[in-house]
């Protein structure tokens, strides 16, 4: 009982002090891969991160956005000349954990309580 007891604590400490990796500098700029499923199929989006713009291809549609910097983890997108009221929303991003080649996230709309998690590829 003792000795089940010392493993449990021992464990508990361990994955106490675990961290996600967040190298968030290697992922401010480049060509990243953004897949997503969505109705039974698969939607993917291509999208190109300066430090001040993004530009995002999805479904032979281009968009162009300004990039507003929070700190080196978290992101605010403001879309450039939108067509309707409901483009002109900005989205706040936030890199979760990193790894060699993608970056988990998640963002949340201007205005919306909805929380949505993906993972980038560089490209």
């Amino acid at each position: 009982m003792k000795s089940a007891s010392l493993l449990f604590i021992l464990i508990l400490l361990c994955s106490s002090c675990y961290e996600n990796k967040r190298d968030c500098l290697d992922f401010q700029e480049g060509t990243f891969i953004w897949e997503q499923e969505s109705g039974g199929k698969l939607l993917r989006t291509e999208f190109t991160r300066t430090k001040d713009l993004q530009i995002e291809r999805f479904e032979n549609k281009v968009d162009t956005s300004r990039i507003e910097w929070i700190n080196d983890c978290e992101w605010r997108v403001i879309p450039i000349d939108p067509e309707t009221n409901a483009e002109s929303r900005a989205y706040l991003f936030k890199i979760l954990s990193t790894d060699k080649n993608s970056y988990s996230f998640e963002f949340t709309q201007s205005g919306r309580d909805q929380i949505y998690k993906g993972t980038a590829t560089i490209k």
